[in-house]
Formats: structure tokens, C-alpha cells, sequence
């Protein structure tokens, strides 16, 4: 209904088309993104929470490294594209796989704690992105990880887009790509134009679809139809989780500019 109404981007439809292009490449970097940020070689013996699962790819991750997965989402074809993984990579595993809300309460203190809570880029997702970030705080054990993306916040420009993703949620679709073709524009042409005055033809195109996974054409279309939206500047999540007995282990940000800041918090508390 909301993403019907246009309050709400489907992101699991955008996750099914990667699917398809999965392969071993993405999964070594995925893993190798988890212990470069948890700063561990592997998850032996740890449980692991994917809040949000989207793909699936980092449940699996996970669970390739070691760790007890259980993972959920809100979005129902979200969900199906993470039971897709572990149907084709542990058929006959504990992993949990499951629909659920981080904005239910009642449902997430039937979850239990977790030596490792992982949620990239979902909470700002939410539509209510301070509850969220306050629901993860007490599924994270005594001297366990919270590992977290949230999206930057720019000021007019994060206003900008917000307005943006609001038209794009509420158009027909034979007129959303008129949006994301814009859109792409706006986000890849300056790099592209220098990519290739300085030598390198397409390098950045090239080592994100590496790095992120996704290609940048479906994470344009992901950016763009992200909504609901919300954003936060790195002091304001540091204050959030310093008050609840967290301690800051590693921070990644996006250099003030678009995207994600990572946050590695360790519950001291």
C-alpha cells in the first residue's frame, strides 16, 4: 500500500536484479568489507543480526565468515532475495531468514542480543529514523558491535534530494527514468568527464561496481528512489550511542559529500 501510495521505494525489486549478476568477486569483497570494519578474521562462534537484509549478501558474508546469521526486513521481496542466498548456499543451515520491522518493538525483544548488529544503510529508510536507531542499541550484547550506514547530511543539498525522491516515489513509471536519467547525469558525468581527462577511462565506474557490489546504474536508481529519507550528521549518531553506553571503534564518512557515513560502535556499557 505505502509504496502503491507512493510513500515508499521498493527497494527488494531493485535487490532481485542484482541477483543476478551475484558472483564470487562480490561475496570476497563483502566479507572482506565485514572484517576490515569489525576488525576481525573471521566470526567464529558469533551471532550476527542483518537488520534490514536487503540482498542478502551480507547475511551470507557473515555466515561464510563464521557467525550464526539471522536476518530480516520490512520489504517482502527483500526478504524472498535473502532466502534465495541461503537457498543456494546453506540449503539445510539455522540461518534465520525472516520478515520483520525495526520498528517493532514486540518483535525485536523476542530477538534476543547479538555479538554483532549490522544494519547498512537502512534505519534512514525507516520514515522514522531516530526511533530506529534507538530500537538497534538493546540488541547488541555486553562487549558486542553495532555496525551501522547512515546517510550524510548535506544541508540543502540532502533537502534537494529529498524533494527529488518524493516526485520520483509519486510519478508513473514511464516517466520516472526521465528523473533517474537526470539524475545519473547529475551524479556520474563530472566523474566520468574526469575519469577520462585524466587517463583513466571509466576507473571510478569500474572500482565501485567492485566495491559497492551493485552497478552503478541500479544504485542510481536505488539513490534516487530511496524514500522515505533522513539524514544525520556523524556528532549527532556519536551522541545517540555515546549516551547509550557505546564507544566509537571505527568511523568511514563520505568526506562531507554524498552518501553513507560507517560506524563501528562497541557496547562498553
Amino acid at each position: 500500500m505505502e509504496v502503491q501510495q507512493g510513500n515508499r521505494f521498493s527497494f527488494g525489486a531493485n535487490w532481485t536484479r542484482f541477483l543476478s549478476v551475484l558472483n564470487d568477486e562480490r561475496i570476497e569483497e563483502a566479507k572482506s568489507s565485514l572484517k576490515r570494519m569489525l576488525n576481525v578474521e573471521s566470526l567464529d562462534g558469533k551471532t550476527f543480526l542483518d537488520v534490514g537484509s536487503g540482498s542478502g549478501l551480507f547475511s551470507l558474508a557473515a555466515r561464510l565468515l563464521g557467525a550464526k546469521v539471522h536476518s530480516f526486513d520490512y520489504d517482502p521481496q527483500s526478504v524472498a532475495c535473502t532466502a534465495e542466498l541461503k537457498r543456494r548456499y546453506f540449503p539445510d543451515d539455522d540461518w534465520v531468514v525472516e520478515s520483520g520491522s525495526v520498528l517493532d518493538r514486540d518483535y525485536l525483544s523476542r530477538l534476543g542480543q547479538f555479538d554483532v548488529v549490522y544494519s547498512w544503510g537502512v534505519l534512514h529508510h525507516t520514515g522514522r529514523m531516530w526511533e530506529a536507531l534507538g530500537n538497534v542499541a538493546p540488541l547488541v550484547k555486553h562487549q558486542g558491535q553495532l555496525f551501522i550506514a547512515i546517510y550524510n547530511d548535506q544541508g540543502r543539498t540532502s533537502m534537494m534530494w529529498l524533494a527529488v525522491k518524493k516526485i520520483y516515489n509519486v510519478l508513473p513509471s514511464w516517466l520516472r527514468v526521465l528523473v533517474l536519467v537526470s539524475s545519473f547525469m547529475r551524479l556520474w558525468l563530472p566523474t566520468i568527464i574526469r575519469d577520462l581527462v585524466g587517463g583513466r577511462p571509466f576507473h571510478t565506474w569500474n572500482t565501485y561496481l567492485k566495491e559497492r557490489g551493485m552497478s552503478p546504474w541500479r544504485d542510481v536508481v536505488d539513490w534516487v528512489g530511496g524514500y522515505p529519507f533522513e539524514v544525520a550528521k556523524p556528532e549527532e549518531i556519536f551522541d545517540i550511542y555515546g549516551a547509550k553506553g557505546f564507544s566509537l571503534e571505527k568511523l568511514k564518512t563520505c568526506a562531507g559529500g554524498l552518501g553513507c557515513n560507517e560506524f563501528v560502535f562497541r557496547k562498553i556499557e
